[in-house]
């Protein structure tokens, strides 16, 4: 309590401790006869050079240990749709680019300044999985100094806001958000949030000098003596007066940016709130409207942005319906998670990139889970006037997780490691704040909470290299997430995905039965299976796989379209034509689609108009594409139009990646059909060099025949 004597000391050094605190507590009670209380000048504008050596050697180290990240390529999860399979990324950044940045619902979110940071990625690096990379540690390192700087400057304490800053870069839990391409949306948005809460103690810092310089308390005094005139001057100041800042604006422009990075940062009006009443204090002035108040534009920002991702995510399909997964288990998984993500950050093993949701945990789990939250926030709150960092750190992991917990369940997830990126601060707060308030006298205060501090870090640090390992290539990922987690069936599926891919088909099957059995209404992993049937010829099984997929996923156009080619292979014209229109219907400019199903009516001699405008369709949309080339050169030489035909299947072998021994085939077949037969011989004895095939080699001996 201020102003109380401190307790009796049990030892010499408690009792010098003793002495002089209880020498300061009577100097504040009785000041010096006719000598004002003295009044704290207002915190430095910017970190000095101290602090900008330590945020060096953070910014050193947090460099040094994500290292080894930038030799990790591109994972087979989302890093095709963000980066290295995106044609627009891929284009670089342009001012179309830009359009379609601000524009598309891609990935089923709308966070367009992440997508212009990747392709000014493609801009400086290239394709290069390494350049991508740094810029995600680059960001994370800056990320780490901005935490710091941002805590030093609100509490004036060097080596707890270093430690904090310190476990938020190094611990293993973070990794996903750096080593993960898809996730630069993290580490972007974050950047800015925390720029955001940095010009917001500027401005906040402002309201202190001008209390300051009118003789009034800021933020931790307290004088014994009032002064009312002053501070109703103070108090008479006009409630919009934070318009006139431009601290507060560009605050606003931070919060703004950050929300086009990655709408995590709806929450950031309350955190502004939560600084108010710790460290910065502001609630003391009693001025609660003028504080609420100033948080309406960052509020009216956040809901836009909020009605933004859920209509984006709501029209992508990104969100899991009610009927499969009802409030009751909604409610119930965000529950647990709370305490999940808890358990994570104290004891960070066994990460994985996907954490399977169990659709429904048991009641006693979900009571118990309940209980403790329950009695950890009526803790905090017991202890918020002696230790009000406790409620404000409890109170910022709670309300950050809120976007992600899944209340509204966005993918099949349980829960996410970068997920804690943001919310990780707050309980960091509550532990190091309180780890150095735990102990009584300052030797031993310094002595056991550097050795904890050096404990934690040097795990965090051993962790998080072991963690970056498992994101070098896919299939290490994949296979990780497998030991990590139980019944994981995405981890199954994706890592039979990169067996197929590798040629390993008997494994990549093994791998997606066992998808299929955690999890029989995966859609996906039927869909995989019926594609690596195929490749093992084992037509039937395939088609039975491919058709369950529909079933389960009406709206999956490749098992529509790959279930036509099974269809094709085993003669069954009609029911391949059925689908191969089923596809259409659903993604109407599907250049692969409308090649196949024209090629199909070719092969036929049917339709043989509307099946070369499919093929023109298609070609216009990729004009290079050998295989559409060609068959649209068919289509012409069976509509009696050889001419131009020959035209496009002369383009259809300058464009082949390697020479085609059915393209010379069909070049024979247009030569023949506008009689130049020198012209025919030659492509015909080109596709026999190649392929000797018998049909071929009838066709060349009956060229030559008198």
């Amino acid at each position: 309590m201020r102003g109380r004597a401190p307790a009796r000391p049990d030892s010499v050094i408690d009792f010098a401790v003793y002495f002089l605190q209880a020498k300061r507590t009577v100097a504040k009670k009785h000041p010096a006869r006719g000598r004002p209380p003295a009044v704290k000048p207002p915190p430095p504008v910017g970190p000095g050079r101290p602090d900008i050596l330590i945020g060096a050697l953070l910014v050193l180290m947090t460099v040094v240990l994500y290292w080894p990240a930038t030799g990790c390529g591109f994972v087979n999860y989302d890093d095709p749709d963000y980066f290295n399979l995106n044609p627009w990324v891929q284009a670089g950044l342009t001012w179309k680019n830009v359009g379609w940045a601000f524009t598309t619902a891609h990935a089923y979110n709308w966070h367009p300044l992440t997508w212009l940071s990747l392709m000014l990625d493609v801009n400086l690096y290239g394709n290069s999985a390494v350049g991508v990379h740094f810029t995600n540690l680059a960001l994370h390192a800056v990320n780490v100094v901005l935490l710091f700087w941002l805590l030093r400057r609100l509490t004036g304490a060097v080596w707890r806001s270093a430690l904090v800053a310190a476990l938020f870069g190094w611990h293993p839990a973070h990794v996903e958000s750096v080593a993960w391409v898809s996730e630069r949306k993290d580490v972007l948005c974050t950047g800015f949030g925390l720029l955001a809460l940095l010009c917001y103690a500027r401005y906040a810092g402002e309201g202190d000098k001008s209390r300051h310089e009118l003789g009034i308390a800021t933020r931790d005094e307290t004088p014994d003596v009032a002064i009312a005139p002053s501070a109703n001057k103070v108090g008479q100041a006009s409630s919009l007066s934070f318009l006139h800042s431009s601290n507060y604006w560009l605050a606003m422009g931070c919060f703004t940016l950050g929300l086009l990075s990655k709408p995590m940062l709806v929450t950031w009006p309350f955190v502004l709130l939560l600084l108010d009443y710790w460290p910065l204090g502001r609630f003391k002035t009693g001025r609660v409207r003028a504080l609420l108040l100033e948080k309406v534009p960052f509020l009216a920002l956040a809901a836009a942005a909020g009605v933004v991702t859920f209509l984006v995510q709501q029209r992508t399909g990104a969100m899991v319906t009610v009927e499969s997964l009802p409030l009751a288990a909604r409610s119930g998984n965000a529950v647990v998670s709370y305490c999940r993500y808890l358990g994570e950050l104290f004891w960070p093993t066994n990460l994985a990139f996907f954490y399977p949701h169990p659709h429904a945990w048991p009641a006693g789990t979900v009571v118990a889970a309940a209980l403790f939250l329950a009695g950890l926030t009526a803790l905090c709150w017991w202890q918020r006037r002696r230790q009000p960092y406790l409620l404000m750190g409890w109170l910022w992991y709670v309300a950050t997780l809120v976007p992600v917990i899944g209340l509204v369940q966005v993918g099949a997830q349980a829960m996410a490691d970068r997920y804690t990126y943001i919310p990780s601060v707050g309980v960091l707060v509550m532990t190091v704040w309180g780890a150095y308030e735990l102990t009584r006298s300052r030797l031993w205060r310094l002595w056991a909470w550097s050795a904890a501090g050096t404990v934690a870090l040097v795990f965090c640090l051993g962790l998080t290299r072991q963690q970056i390992g498992y994101w070098r290539d896919s299939e290490a990922l994949f296979r990780h997430a497998t030991e990590a987690t139980q019944n994981n069936h995405i981890a199954r599926n994706n890592l039979g995905i990169m067996l197929l891919d590798h040629g390993q088909t008997d494994e990549a099957i093994s791998q997606f039965r066992q998808a299929i059995r955690l999890r029989p209404e995966y859609p996906d992993a039927h869909y995989n299976l019926g594609d690596a049937l195929v490749k093992q010829g084992q037509m039937d099984e395939a088609i039975r796989e491919f058709q369950e997929a529909i079933r389960l996923k009406p709206e999956n156009v490749e098992a529509h379209v790959n279930l036509g080619v099974a269809l094709d292979n085993r003669g069954q014209f009609d029911a391949a034509i059925t689908q191969y229109q089923a596809a259409l219907r659903l993604k109407p400019d599907d250049a692969e689609t409308l090649n196949d199903l024209g090629y199909l009516w070719v092969q036929r001699g049917e339709n043989l108009d509307q099946a070369r405008e499919l093929i023109e369709k298609a070609v216009r949309l990729e004009p290079e594409n050998t295989g559409f080339l060609d068959s649209l050169g068919l289509a012409l030489l069976k509509l009696n139009r050889p001419r131009e035909g020959l035209e496009y299947e002369l383009k259809a072998v300058a464009h082949s990646p390697r020479p085609d021994a059915s393209l010379y085939d069909h070049l024979g077949d247009l030569y023949a059909a506008l009689h130049q037969p020198d012209q025919a011989a030659k492509a015909w004895n080109k596709s026999l060099a190649l392929d000797p095939d018998p049909q071929v080699r009838q066709k060349l001996g009956g060229l030559n025949a008198p």
